[in-house]
C-alpha cells in the first residue's frame, strides 16, 4: 500500500491510475466485473488519448493495487479521496465519464453502480450540469431499440 504513517499518502496516482481506479471501483461496486465491463474497461484504456502513454502491461498490476485498496481499512473512501486529489481539476468530468461508461457497458446500472457514481461526483465536486450531461450521453450510446 501505499500510505505511510499516520494515514499519510506517500505518493499520488498518476493520472492513468486513477482514472483505471475509478472504472475499477464502479465495475465492483455491485461485487461482480461483469464480462462487458471487463472489455470496455480494456477497449477505454486502449483508445481513448489520456493513455496515449501507458503501457498496457500494468493494467491488471493496478486493478489489483485498486482491488488492495479498497478492501482496507475505510478503503472506498480514502480511494476516492487519493483518485480526486491525483487527478488535475481539469481531468475530473473525464473521470465521472469513464465511471459513468462502466456502469452502463453492461446495459444495466445497478444501485450500487449508482451509489458509487454518487460518491465519485461527490468527491470530485463535479456541478449538476456537467453530471447530467455526462449521463445523458452515456443513455444515448447505450441505448437499445
Amino acid at each position: 500500500m501505499l500510505w505511510g504513517d499516520m494515514g499519510t499518502i506517500d505518493r499520488l496516482l498518476s493520472v492513468e491510475e486513477a482514472l483505471i481506479h475509478v472504472m475499477v471501483m464502479v465495475s465492483a461496486a455491485d461485487s461482480a466485473m461483469s464480462d462487458a465491463e471487463l472489455r470496455q474497461l480494456g477497449d477505454i484504456v486502449g483508445i481513448l488519448p489520456v493513455f496515449k502513454d501507458f503501457d498496457d502491461n500494468d493494467l491488471i498490476k493496478i486493478t489489483q493495487q485498486c482491488a488492495e485498496r479498497l478492501s482496507g481499512e475505510n478503503g472506498m473512501n480514502a480511494t476516492l479521496a487519493l483518485v480526486a486529489e491525483s487527478l488535475p481539476t481539469k481531468l475530473h468530468d473525464t473521470a465521472y465519464a469513464l465511471g459513468v461508461e462502466i456502469a452502463a457497458a453492461d446495459l444495466r446500472v445497478s444501485p450500487e453502480e449508482v451509489r458509487m457514481l454518487q460518491l465519485l461526483r461527490d468527491h470530485l465536486k463535479l456541478d449538476k450540469l456537467t453530471i447530467a450531461a455526462i449521463e445523458r450521453g452515456a443513455q444515448a450510446r447505450f441505448r437499445t431499440q
